[in-house]
C-alpha cells in the first residue's frame, strides 16, 4: 500500500464516519465523541440520547458482507474495555444503559446501522 493508498482509506474512513454520525443526529441523538482513544483501544463513535449511551462501531468495505467480517472478537474486546474507561472517565451512571452498535458503510456510501449488534462473549 502506498502513501496515497493509506491517506484515500484514512480520508474514505472519517467520511463513513461522518454520515454515520449525521444519521444517529437524524434520529435524535446527540454526538459526545467522535475516534475516542484510551488506552484500550478507539471507539470510532459515541452518541446518546437521554438514559442511553451508544457506542458504536463504524466499519466501511465493499458491500455490507465483508463489512460485517472485519469485527473481529478482539475488536469487540477492546471496544467493551474502552467504553467501561470512557463511562468511569466521565463519571456516567454504571447503571445507566450503554448499548453497542456496529455501522456499517458500503461501497455506494450507504450507512446500515444494527442496534446492539456487538455482546460481549
Amino acid at each position: 500500500m502506498t502513501a496515497m493508498d493509506g491517506q484515500i482509506r484514512y480520508l474514505s474512513g472519517l467520511a463513513a464516519e461522518d454520515a454515520v454520525a449525521r444519521q444517529y443526529v437524524i434520529k435524535g441523538y446527540r454526538p459526545l465523541r467522535s475516534r475516542w482513544r484510551c488506552e484500550a483501544g478507539e471507539i470510532d463513535l459515541i452518541v446518546e440520547r437521554p438514559g442511553l449511551t451508544v457506542f458504536v462501531e463504524v466499519k466501511k468495505s465493499r458491500d455490507i458482507a465483508r463489512a460485517v467480517a472485519r469485527i473481529s472478537p478482539g475488536q469487540i474486546a477492546r471496544i467493551f474495555h474502552a467504553a467501561e474507561i470512557f463511562a468511569a472517565s466521565e463519571g456516567r451512571d454504571p447503571m445507566a444503559d450503554l448499548r453497542f452498535d456496529a455501522a456499517l458503510v458500503d461501497g455506494q456510501g450507504a450507512v446500515h446501522i444494527i442496534e446492539n449488534a456487538i455482546h460481549a462473549g
